[in-house]
């Protein structure tokens, strides 16, 4: 038997392919120009370009700046855990980081108490420092050398900012001193101010699907109407036999603003998913579940294998992307410590669901929208 000549494994993953792309394309009736060639696709052997509007309006990461590009610049995946990164961070005024693993967010955090910029790294590194390996860091304010050498210390596959301290970007090119990062991609991204967020902004793109045979969806981009803790409304439902019910009890202060955050994060978690957090951090991630309580069982034990005394679930918040079907995922999530949830609401069970959580004196709030992502 013949067998074909073994691959350079080693390098697979650092060539860039060459691809048979045009210099501009039309989509929509609107004219994109090649920014560059890409490493490679979503995978190695796919050849990939990437494009940006030829009117050059209203852009973000089609403006984006490499300013150190590792040894064969970006991927496609590289490009699309930027775009999910920012699709958080832009929700957030204070500094905030995003570290993304295959489009998930990993860990992500946002400053609380005055804390300094690697402490907010530091906190959305380690809410999975497993899952952080390799990843992409981003954040929404400009980098320091502080930050940028705790970065240096552990495997990072790139790191975005709005810009970077020049004592920042010596460390973050110390190549005789990181060696672990010597590949290390370095993006500079513009202002997130243009990026649409609430439902009313303006859009100026739609979210494409193409299948195999050509076919397209075209969707609007996501938009919330979620814009304070003051949007969110007391869990309450009206069942045909039992009655109206209604959430006893109301998130506190510090509950409502980690609702707010995890709900944020919610929007770029591949669906089914949920976000556990506290104090502005992301304790465990849930994504990509076919059913809701797997997702959170999935968070749950994330969580319960990183986290203990100081840093337990008790008091933490969950936020699901979709409704709760059944009052099992909820009484999961209070088993170990959760108090407060955040859901769209609209099951045929938000009844048995309230009542479960008024039981356990715990809080519920709906957004009265879905966020699922099934990117």
């Amino acid at each position: 038997m013949e067998f074909r000549e073994r691959a350079d494994l080693k390098n697979m993953y650092k060539t860039k392919l060459e691809g048979s792309f045009p210099e501009s394309i039309e989509i929509l009736g609107k004219k994109l120009v090649k920014v560059e060639d890409l490493r490679y696709g979503t995978n190695p052997h796919q050849p990939a370009a990437y494009y940006r509007p030829a009117d050059g309006s209203n852009l973000f990461l089609g403006a984006y700046r490499i300013l150190k590009t590792g040894k064969s610049g970006l991927s496609q995946t590289n490009l699309e855990d930027l775009h999910h990164a920012y699709g958080i961070l832009k929700y957030f005024s204070q500094p905030a980081c995003a570290v993304m693993k295959h489009c998930n967010p990993s860990g992500v955090a946002v400053r609380r108490d005055g804390q300094r910029l690697v402490d907010v790294y530091r906190r959305a590194r380690d809410a999975d420092a497993q899952a952080a390996f390799g990843g992409v860091v981003a954040f929404n304010v400009e980098l320091d050398a502080e930050t940028a050498d705790e970065i240096m210390q552990t495997v990072i596959e790139g790191v975005s900012a709005p810009s970077f301290s020049n004592e920042a970007l010596e460390i973050l090119n110390s190549y005789d001193k990181y060696k672990r990062n010597k590949e290390l991609r370095v993006i500079q991204v513009p202002s997130m101010d243009s990026l649409p967020k609430y439902i009313g902004d303006e859009i100026n793109c739609f979210e494409i699907k193409v299948f195999d045979d050509g076919s397209v969806v075209l969707a609007q981009p996501y938009l919330t109407k979620i814009k304070t803790v003051k949007d969110f409304v007391p869990a309450y439902a009206e069942h045909p036999k039992k009655g109206k019910i209604e959430c006893v009890k109301y998130p506190s202060q510090r509950e409502l603003e980690d609702l707010l955050f995890a709900w944020y994060v919610n929007i770029h978690v591949r669906s089914n998913g949920v976000v556990i957090a506290k104090n502005g951090q992301t304790l465990a991630v849930g994504t990509g579940q076919q059913d809701r309580v797997g997702a959170v069982e999935q968070a749950i034990e994330k969580a319960k294998r990183k986290y203990s005394g100081e840093e337990s679930l008790d008091g933490a918040v969950l936020a699901s992307d979709g409704f709760f079907p059944f009052p099992d995922a909820v009484e999961a999530g209070l088993n170990v410590g959760i108090t407060a949830f955040v859901q769209p609401g609209g099951s045929v069970n938000d009844y048995d669901v309230i009542e479960t959580v008024n039981k356990a004196g715990a809080s519920m709030v709906f957004t009265g929208e879905r966020c699922f992502s099934h990117h």
